[in-house]
């Protein structure tokens, strides 16, 4: 029998209005990592180092608050549901933050644009824990079929594609068509509203969910993590993610630098978003039916060779045309879509078995610890990105046109297909350490 079979599919209305919610999640994770960064340096003239320590740091906090967002949502009784009340605050909050966060008044002054930038993101960072884990834990409470997990996690990386193509394609360009700081501002300005649609779109897209409570939760936050972390599949997966999620947010700091210095194309960071999403809205349902054939581990497996496949091609982009760039750069794409379809549908499976195994409601943990590591490695990206072009001898200035060194040029290029290639090489490894199969979590229903 297949693993969910007896169990109803989910309406349409329920997957779009779930999927929805990646409008926030897509462009919140795409455009402080693309260009954030070079806001602090060739905007604001921060230093390298002193950037990345900015970009990570609020990042970092999600660390101890994401566990702890989702332990409250684990906890929380609503008519609405645990988890949707927390989409509307959190995502609204996140909005009103990222609307200041590229907003810094001209003060003449380094250490007030880098205190308004920092704090900012804290609340950006403290917001967006509170919408992104009881959002990431529902679909383990929407429903309980194997394969419609899948199908959920299909809908919802689709429009996430999307969101990037929007979020991550429109950014740079709003900002250089304006130029300087208001340029910035109004960028700003315009994620903020795409921010709270994705926000509104998911709290009434979901209000038909099923949503079910299967048991009551019990033990301290501390035990509970304690349990989850002992959970050897979850522990592999969770390493797996952090890793791929450290080597994605390397490649994403540094594109517009790559269009930039490399390129020498300024609008080049806008098409390298389109080569990376357009085939990604073509592959997405390819992938879902290799996942169906092959099992979802395989899937993850292949998605992330190729992923890997696309970063290794870009490290020649000093000597080889600028298609060929854009090539690798749409490899990479085919191979995100799939890293992202598969390690989301396979996180409910792990908290759904470990439910029915403990009669416990942990789901709002797992995902709290998900998130804490999946916030974390996309932070770091940024920030082993800007070691990179310290090492290089990276000249940070208030022109966006300063010359930069080869050495700089260099990092560059190493600091977004070296690197990625490498942890994503790495990656491979942990992922063959995950167990859990599609009877498992039949057996476990």
């Amino acid at each position: 029998m297949l693993p969910g079979m007896g169990v109803p599919p989910l309406g349409r209305s329920v997957r779009v209005g779930y999927a929805v919610g990646s409008v926030a999640t897509g462009s919140f994770a795409t455009v402080p990592g693309l260009l954030l960064l070079p806001y602090l340096t060739d905007t604001l003239g921060i230093a390298a180092v002193l950037a990345g320590a900015i970009v990570l740091l609020p990042k970092a906090l999600d660390v101890v608050l994401n566990p702890v967002a989702g332990r409250i949502s684990d906890r929380y009784e609503s008519p609405l549901g645990p988890r949707r009340p927390f989409l509307l605050r959190g995502g609204l909050a996140l909005a009103g933050c990222f609307a200041l966060l590229f907003a810094a008044p001209d003060l003449g002054s380094r250490v007030v644009d880098a205190t308004w930038v920092l704090v900012a993101f804290v609340g950006c960072a403290a917001a967006y824990a509170f919408f992104q884990v009881p959002y990431i834990a529902m679909p383990a409470e929407i429903t309980d079929d194997y394969a419609e997990r899948t199908r959920l996690m299909s809908w919802r990386v689709a429009v996430l594609t999307v969101a990037i193509l929007i979020s991550g394609g429109s950014a740079p360009a709003i900002r250089d068509a304006i130029g300087g700081r208001d340029g910035y501002r109004v960028m700003g300005l315009t994620i903020a509203v795409l921010l709270a649609v994705g926000t509104i779109g998911a709290y009434y897209g979901t209000r038909a969910a099923p949503i079910g409570r299967p048991a009551e939760t019990t033990g301290t936050l501390r035990e509970q993590l304690r349990v989850v972390a002992q959970a050897a599949d979850f522990r592999w997966l969770l390493i797996t993610l952090m890793l791929q999620a450290l080597g994605i947010g390397s490649m994403l700091a540094g594109i517009d630098y790559l269009a930039r210095y490399v390129l020498r194309d300024p609008g080049a960071a806008s098409i390298g978003f389109v080569c990376v999403v357009g085939p990604a809205l073509l592959v997405s349902p390819l992938w879902l039916a290799f996942g169906q054939r092959y099992g979802k581990k395989t899937g993850f497996t292949v998605a992330s060779v190729i992923l890997g496949l696309g970063a290794l091609g870009l490290t020649a982009a000093e000597q080889v045309p600028t298609w060929t760039v854009y090539l690798a750069i749409a490899v990479v794409g085919i191979g995100f879509t799939g890293a992202q379809v598969f390690p989301l549908a396979m996180l409910p499976d792990v908290a759904a078995v470990d439910a029915a195994r403990s009669g416990i409601r942990r789901a709002g943990v797992f995902t709290g610890i998900w998130t804490a590591g999946e916030t974390l490695g996309l932070a770091l990206g940024p920030g082993v990105y800007a070691l990179v072009l310290a090492a290089g001898g990276y000249v940070s200035s208030t022109n966006r046109d300063a010359v930069q060194p080869e050495s700089a040029v260099t990092a560059i290029v190493v600091g977004l297909s070296v690197v990625p290639a490498l942890l994503i090489a790495v990656s491979l490894f942990t992922l063959q350490r995950y167990r859990l199969t599609a009877d498992e979590v039949l057996e476990a229903r």
